[in-house]
């Protein structure tokens, strides 16, 4: 069920609008945040025994007080060292506010202190003041909780007011913890914090809303920035459906009750999803939501997707050695095949025979239809740069510049591969985005889990980060060709390290490939991909670091060569 984006639930970034003061009989006991549209997180002995509590978010001035009840605790049996010290509020009624960003569990330490930001509400202070703490050492106490310290001697102090506020990162904004006492007197600047990783002991809700560790700050930060944006836009959109669009193959179905909203279907991928291909997934949910958001609420309808017309290009060893290829160039319109030329021809003078007959074969097209020219090539052949070839006499624009171009393995034309790819291009034609497997330049995975993989009823694209004659990765590349892998991306350049050097890390070209890679396709239907890469391969010319320097598109739907006669007709063909 489409659900549009609920923007009285999203506040603008930087928001401090999910912090709250809670009152006991209408008398401030201390803080806490909200952590779901009517759920607040405090201590226990800041709600004593519950009657008559009040929850104020001071940060919406002129609203009133929300009623609130205490619906689960942490056994807390009221000593000030007694564990459990946590209390669960249910709110009579939804706020229009985010709830609380929360951070992965362990994040309130690191190699240097970090700074810690805590919003409380001390005698005095009824709109709330902010204090700067960091952690003494990333030590427990009784598995417990975290001695909080002062980041400054000339800050505010903690005191009471400030029990059950949240401690945030100073960087991000994301809860790490909840402040659950003060050191007793303000010369001792001091207090006790317990990380959420504790707290969701207490409450297994919070597990839910933790992130993964795998998941990057900044990635978080944009996932949380484009919910919303969408939001404040008003978009209207899935959220299974989105989901189910970017999921990996081994990613976990949504819940059977599906999500309430898009917030919810980000909340899934940050906090449930987990493991190296995490960061994909949340990539492309990105990059899906990102499209969406570029679409314009009203005007014209989306492009349908192309019905190819192709221009088949099959080249061949001759026999007589590497200096002649034998070549076909056919035009299929209206399912029919349509021959246009065949010779054996000298290497040097391929291109230019190549193009001519190419310009020939548009006299078969159907008059506007979408052209696409495809390369059949020899396994050992697939990663030549057809698309630099010149595509006019008096023109030197690459051809793969001017028209949708792709490659083909010939080895693939056999009836029995045909009807796997066939059969799994109808699937593909049900997602609105490519979903891409990456194969690391460095640290390959091992062949026979891929083959697995692109065997799955929804592979869709492998991504190589190196071109397919590099050793480290030959293999997989093999694997992805007879699995049968309906698409495959890779660069002719690829990554130059030897395997003892990369390991797909920061600065190696395959990784940035994979990574641009991933989120170019995430929003694109693999029907239209001969078209996106057109569109990248002119901004590739245009740019010279750009990130798409010779990439090399495999693309495979069978569909497209309808001729009943093609099987005969090949199975003829010199080059077949």
């Amino acid at each position: 069920m489409s659900t549009a984006v609920d923007s009285a639930l999203v506040s603008a970034p930087g928001s401090a609008e999910w912090h709250a003061r809670i009152e006991l009989r209408g008398e401030v006991t201390g803080a806490g945040f909200l952590v779901t549209p009517s759920t607040v997180l405090t201590c226990a002995h800041v709600v004593g025994d519950g009657e008559d509590l009040a929850v104020v978010f001071t940060e919406l001035p002129g609203t009133e007080p929300v009623r609130a009840r205490v619906v689960a605790h942490g056994g807390w049996a009221g000593g000030p060292t007694d564990p459990g010290d946590l209390a669960v509020l249910e709110l009579d009624t939804e706020v229009p506010v985010a709830p609380a960003a929360l951070a992965p569990a362990g994040s309130a330490h690191g190699p240097a202190p970090r700074k810690l930001v805590v919003y409380g509400f001390p005698a005095g202070y009824d709109e709330g003041v902010l204090t700067e703490l960091r952690l003494t050492a990333p030590q427990l106490i009784r598995r417990e909780w975290f001695q909080l310290e002062a980041w400054h001697l000339g800050g505010q102090p903690l005191a009471p007011g400030f029990s059950g506020a949240a401690v945030t990162l100073a960087g991000t904004g994301e809860v790490v913890g909840m402040v659950t006492a003060d050191a007793g007197s303000a010369d001792v600047r001091t207090g006790r914090m317990m990380p959420t990783e504790v707290m969701a002991r207490y409450w297994p809700g919070l597990r839910g809303l933790v992130p993964a560790p795998d998941h990057a700050s900044a990635d978080r930060a944009r996932l949380r920035a484009l919910v919303e944006e969408a939001a404040r836009a008003g978009v209207v959109c899935d959220p299974v459906r989105l989901y189910a669009a970017a999921a990996g193959p081994f990613d976990p179905p949504p819940p059977e009750e599906g999500f309430g909203s898009l917030w919810s279907a980000a909340l899934f991928v940050l906090c449930e999803l987990d493991g190296p291909d995490a960061p994909q997934t949340l990539t492309r949910f990105a990059a899906l939501l990102r499209d969406l958001l570029r679409t314009p609420a009203a005007g014209p309808p989306p492009r349908e997707a192309p019905d190819w017309s192709p221009i088949l290009v099959e080249l061949g060893h001759s026999g007589a050695g590497d200096g002649l290829i034998r070549v076909e160039v056919s035009a299929y319109s209206g399912g029919h095949r349509h021959p246009v030329d065949s010779a054996t021809v000298e290497r040097h003078r391929l291109p230019v025979w190549v193009r001519d007959r190419i310009e020939a074969a548009f006299r078969h097209l159907t008059p506007g239809a979408d052209e696409l020219v495809a390369f059949a090539l020899p396994r050992d052949w697939l990663d030549w740069p057809v698309d630099r070839w010149a595509s006019a006499p008096d023109d030197d624009t690459p051809l793969g510049c001017v028209y949708p171009l792709v490659v083909t393995d010939q080895a693939r034309r056999k009836a029995s591969t045909r009807h796997v790819l066939t059969r799994a291009w109808k699937r593909l034609d049900a997602l609105p985005g490519a979903r891409m497997h990456r194969v690391e330049c460095g640290g390959p995975e091992e062949p026979g889990r891929l083959r697995m993989r692109m065997r799955q009823p929804d592979a869709c694209l492998a991504g190589f980060g190196a071109a397919p004659a590099a050793a480290r990765t030959r293999r997989q590349f093999e694997v992805s060709l007879t699995a049968p892998a309906p698409l495959i991306v890779w660069p002719r350049g690829g990554c130059g390290s030897g395997a003892e050097e990369c390991a797909g890390a920061d600065g190696c070209t395959g990784k940035a490939f994979l990574d641009a890679l991933g989120a170019c396709v995430a929003g694109v239907p693999p029907a239209e991909l001969p078209r996106h890469v057109l569109a990248l391969r002119e901004e590739a010319l245009a740019e010279e670091d750009h990130w798409a320097h010779g990439i090399q598109l495999l693309w495979d739907d069978p569909r497209v060569f309808t001729d009943p006669h093609a099987a005969a007709a090949h199975a003829g063909s010199p080059v077949a």
